[in-house]
């Protein structure tokens, strides 16, 4: 059966995760890999998420060293699976992306593929975004079409919710087309500030989040962005929510506690997960979980209490653990590019229509 590689590098840039799939009439995960991101890479990469000074060499230079860090994952994986990279029909690698501004007919991952074939010996697909765009789309969410082979069931009505540096939601009805959308920040705000304050690199299980108090007239005035009353569909990214945006909201709160601040961002993350499914499929029956977010007990349990008729659990419960269901998506993007398969779904990006999506780089 073939066998693919899935590369994912997401807003949070702590790594790169690895995924081994077999793809035949199901998808099976083998093997998992997980490289962490040097903090002098992820330093580059998160300077070209703003303009500036010699961008265009610092973006070439800086996906030279991304493509070189997805090899050395690739071979640490392929050495685990005791498998030669012959054995491989493609890579799917996201890249890293460092704009997403659909609304200006733009999404830009870099991950330098022809160097990552080259490293590797496998073939490549990527740039599995622009497509959607150029038919209209916002190019984001992608993996709802992967959730949809995977988790759809004749019966239940379900939502699949990934909560990475933002959240996005899938949605899953019998004999309905798959829905989908970004619901706001998932982590990254929350990452943001406790690496500012206590120079940790995450909210361990939203520890920090639970030791404070949610502030109401904050967390108001954080829903009020217009993003938060859009209609899919929409997806969003760091050139919206990032850490200037927030001291801008909190400029009005000049004597709130830091750890006021991280569990009212908590309850936005949590929020804006709730109100979206509320009101885009008010009779979910279970949402599956999955992400780094899966993983922060506070979180979880703040969004059972928000959604209390849905039967809320990680991916786990279905044999797939949260952390490795994105790198999984794009080798099966990768499978359905090779394979000729429309992966994208106009019901959730808005595009005119199915599209084939990524472009192949041969080894």
């Amino acid at each position: 059966m073939p066998l693919y590689i899935g590369v994912m590098s997401g807003t949070s840039l702590d790594g790169l995760d690895f995924a081994l799939i077999e793809q035949s009439q199901r998808t099976t995960l083998l093997e998992t890999h997980y490289e962490p991101m040097p903090a002098r890479l992820r330093k580059d990469l998160l300077d070209l998420c703003t303009s500036g000074p010699d961008e265009i060499a610092r973006a070439a230079l800086a996906e030279q060293a991304w493509a070189e860090l997805a090899s050395a994952g690739v071979h640490e994986l392929l050495l685990k699976a005791q498998l030669a990279p012959s054995t491989i029909r493609a890579i799917g690698s996201h890249g890293q992306t460092v704009r997403h501004e659909p609304q200006r007919g733009f999404s830009i991952q870099i991950g330098h593929p022809s160097l990552l074939a080259e490293l590797t010996n496998i073939s490549v697909v990527t740039d599995f975004r622009r497509r959607d765009i150029a038919a209209g789309g916002q190019g984001a969410p992608l993996v709802p079409a992967f959730h949809e082979s995977l988790f759809s069931d004749a019966k239940r009505i379900r939502a699949v919710l990934n909560i990475g540096g933002f959240s996005n939601v899938s949605l899953l009805r019998p004999a309905m087309a798959t829905r989908g959308f970004d619901c706001g920040p998932g982590n990254v705000l929350l990452d943001a500030w406790i690496q500012r304050h206590q120079e940790q690199p995450y909210d361990r299980s939203g520890n920090w989040a639970f030791s404070g108090q949610v502030n109401q007239r904050l967390l108001t005035q954080l829903l009020s962005d217009p993003f938060f009353s859009t209609r899919g569909p929409k997806s969003t990214g760091r050139e919206l929510f990032n850490l200037a945006w927030l001291d801008t909201q909190l400029a009005c709160f000049p004597e709130l506690a830091p750890a006021d601040v991280q569990a009212t961002l908590l309850e936005l993350t949590a929020r804006s997960i709730g109100e979206s499914l509320m009101l885009s499929q008010p009779d979910t029956e279970d949402v599956l979980v999955c992400g780094g977010g899966a993983h922060n007990t506070a979180l979880m349990q703040r969004l059972q209490v928000l959604l209390p008729a849905c039967e809320l659990k990680t991916t786990a419960s279905y044999g797939i653990e949260p952390d490795w269901l994105e790198a999984m998506a794009f080798a099966w993007l990768a499978h359905c590019c090779i394979e000729g398969i429309a992966a994208n779904r106009p019901s959730v990006t808005g595009a005119r229509g199915l599209r084939i999506l990524g472009a192949f780089y041969p080894a």
